[in-house]
């Protein structure tokens, strides 16, 4: 595989987890390798399943936080969260799989939340279900 510029893994750009406000916000600097181990861990559940994941919320300023009702706590302040949904596959699946690949250690533990259409997942290394 050839490096791009902003490619993090074979399937996730950095441009991905950018925030949804309406600048687009870049992932800061400061957090590009919580981004990057993230998108490793989403890279297993990719392979996975051999599907295609859509990130539907990754970094997110204090302010879009804020507004769209997070937590002040939430990891997608750090970039080490996403919120995604899994091509073909429910969200109860899809959160299934994730904790059967964490407890195979494949992917790293963290936060793991299921919501209805889609599944929040993070990198905080330590274990939080919702």
């Amino acid at each position: 595989m050839s490096y791009k510029f902003g490619q993090l893994t074979q399937n996730f750009n950095i441009d991905e987890f950018a925030c949804n406000d309406r600048a687009n916000t870049p992932v800061p600097g400061k957090y590009i390798l919580n981004t990057l181990h993230l998108a490793q861990n989403l890279q297993v559940l990719r392979d996975y399943f051999q599907s295609t994941i859509k990130v539907n919320s990754g970094y997110r300023t204090p302010l879009y936080n804020l507004r769209v009702g997070g937590v002040i706590t939430s990891q997608h302040l750090k970039a080490k969260a996403a919120d995604i949904v899994v091509s073909g596959r429910s969200p109860e699946e899809v959160y299934k799989a994730i904790e059967k690949l964490i407890d195979s250690g494949k992917m790293a533990e963290g936060g793991l939340g299921l919501y209805r259409n889609f599944i929040h997942y993070d990198v905080r290394g330590v274990k939080a279900r919702w």
